[in-house]
């Protein structure tokens, strides 16, 4: 059965960022992340990152010239990403505590949420890395 795709459908979300190389450091090496697509005018700095072979279907926008964040213990608006276990959430922890950026250690919430931890961007995004959601593998 071929179903149309839905309209309108999200493609993308756009970060301005203040440190764009350490932003694109950052998302591919904690979330997989590749970079697609680079274009310079000036002083402006624009970067696709999409998951490997989700190029065509969704991509984070990073834009240089942006200010840090500075978002509060009790604000958990947040990206996430699904993992494939629970071992694959501690591993990550584990990198995320010793590289200093750490900010929800792992732990299991009743379903829908499932097991997770939570991660600072260098721009100071919350980032969620999860196992058992009804989102995504696992």
């Amino acid at each position: 059965m071929n179903v149309a795709p839905h309209y309108p459908r999200l493609t993308h979300i756009a970060l301005h960022v203040r440190d764009i190389e350490a932003c694109i450091r950052f998302y591919c090496g904690f979330c997989g992340m590749v970079e697609t697509h680079r274009r310079e005018s000036g002083h402006q700095t624009i970067v696709w990152l999409a998951e490997p072979e989700r190029e065509q279907d969704f991509i984070f926008v990073l834009m240089n010239g942006g200010e840090d964040l500075q978002l509060s213990p009790h604000d958990y608006r947040h990206f996430g990403f699904a993992l494939p276990s629970r071992e694959a959430v501690d591993a990550l922890a584990a990198r995320a505590r010793a590289a200093g950026c750490l900010i929800w250690p792992p732990r299991d919430e009743p379903y829908p949420v499932g097991y997770y931890c939570g991660v600072r961007d260098p721009n100071g995004n919350h980032v969620e890395f999860s196992h058992g959601q009804p989102l995504g593998p696992g």
